[in-house]
């Protein structure tokens, strides 16, 4: 097949979605298939420059100027004249698309293209479904309101396929006006054969001065108010004042929110007990997860994140909210606690505390991984689904 993959950003610094296009065209590359990636220069706060722009071998990845970055971050208006051109140009060489995302004024132009070269597109939001979530401004909820209203019908009508990470995510595209028939659940997956060998235990705390009788609380994932990393300082406050063995370290790229969390850790007088990184990757973030206690994730909304996955690879105990789309699984080797400073306390209490049910969790987390989240299948399943839509076939 010859596929073309669109997403608004390619970026690290943009996490789980950027993670599943990365692997999903590579493995696709390496069973064959013809991929192209088409994406724009966007990122956070700045143009990408050249050399952050991801490479992957096998694969053609076409990164187009942005009109406005400012405009794509904020307003989710992903303008590009040279990508449209480009789709208005080589659409028709494609046997089928692949959309990542939901509001992306790319999308419209892609549906547009298709009808008129009669080229299919499946569409996968990554989460982004939901109109409101969280504590999302004012602004971005009107952003969302109006491409619904202008771009998002069109393009969620015309769509050959939707692909949905969990259950709840399903429910969210019925919510939009979807064809329950187009929906198809297929999670997120991690590729095993990076998890067979780890870093060596304690490289991450010899490299950040950490003792070896500390326990370490991990934070993995973007600096946004969305994570509920305020919750995360508040219930570790507590801990911290009655214990010196205990230290929470947080990683992740900012995404607006990280002068608010260092004046909440000022505030709280955590400066002593809180290592703050910054984004970490490849062996050095697997280095984090290995020499961890616990992750937690105490996100106000979540679909489906992959650091949740790496965590269980790596053998890691895992503390989410129920507000978590794979909560259903955590609880199995984990906790789920509700959005509450109390539970959170109390959860990392007992396992910080109980090192034969830190490493039952951790046992049951890598079965659970390798049984449910496996890469490879995970790509089955969406090969099925590009086969039902270029076949005709309703059963995937």
């Amino acid at each position: 097949m010859k596929i073309l993959q669109v997403v608004p950003y390619f970026s690290w610094s943009y996490g789980g979605p950027v993670k599943s296009v990365y692997e999903l065209s590579k493995s696709l590359s390496e069973m064959g298939h013809d991929v192209t990636i088409f994406t724009t220069d966007v990122c956070r706060d700045h143009r990408l420059p050249d050399n952050d722009k991801i490479k992957l071998g096998g694969v053609n990845v076409r990164y187009f100027k942005c009109f406005s970055n400012w405009a794509a971050s904020n307003m989710k208006l992903h303008l590009s004249p040279a990508m449209r051109l480009a789709i208005k140009n080589e659409l028709k060489n494609f046997d089928l698309v692949h959309l990542h995302d939901y509001r992306s004024v790319t999308h419209f132009y892609i549906q547009h293209y298709a009808i008129k070269y009669g080229v299919p597109y499946i569409l996968q939001a990554h989460g982004a479904a939901p109109k409101i979530y969280g504590n999302q401004s004012f602004k971005f909820t009107f952003s969302k309101i109006f491409f619904d209203f202008f771009f998002g019908q069109k393009i969620l009508m015309n769509s050959s396929k939707l692909i949905a990470l969990t259950k709840t995510e399903a429910s969210q595209y019925l919510e939009l006006g979807a064809n329950p028939s187009k929906i198809e659940i297929v999670p997120n997956g991690i590729r095993l054969s990076e998890y067979q060998k780890l870093p060596e235990v304690g490289a991450f705390r010899r490299k950040y001065c950490i003792g070896s009788n500390e326990k370490i609380i991990l934070y993995l994932g973007r600096i946004h108010k969305i994570k509920g990393i305020d919750l995360l300082l508040r219930s570790f406050s507590d801990m911290a004042f009655n214990s010196d063995s205990t230290k929470l370290v947080i990683v992740g790229p900012d995404d607006g929110y990280l002068s608010e969390l260092k004046q909440q850790i000022k505030d709280l007088n955590l400066g002593d007990k809180i290592l703050y990184i910054g984004p970490l990757y490849g062996h050095d973030k697997l280095s984090a997860y290995v020499d961890a206690n616990v992750y937690v994730l105490p996100s106000v909304y979540e679909t489906f994140p992959m650091t949740v996955l790496e965590a269980f690879a790596c053998g890691k105990p895992v503390i989410v909210t129920d507000k978590c789309g794979i909560s259903d699984f955590v609880k199995k080797v984990g906790y789920v606690i509700k959005y509450d400073e109390t539970e959170l306390k109390t959860s990392l209490l007992t396992i910080l505390s109980d090192e034969e049910l830190t490493r039952k969790f951790g046992e049951e987390s890598k079965k659970m991984v390798e049984r449910r989240f496996n890469l490879d299948l995970v790509i089955k399943n969406i090969i099925s689904v590009y086969d039902s839509v270029l076949t005709g076939r309703s059963d995937v």
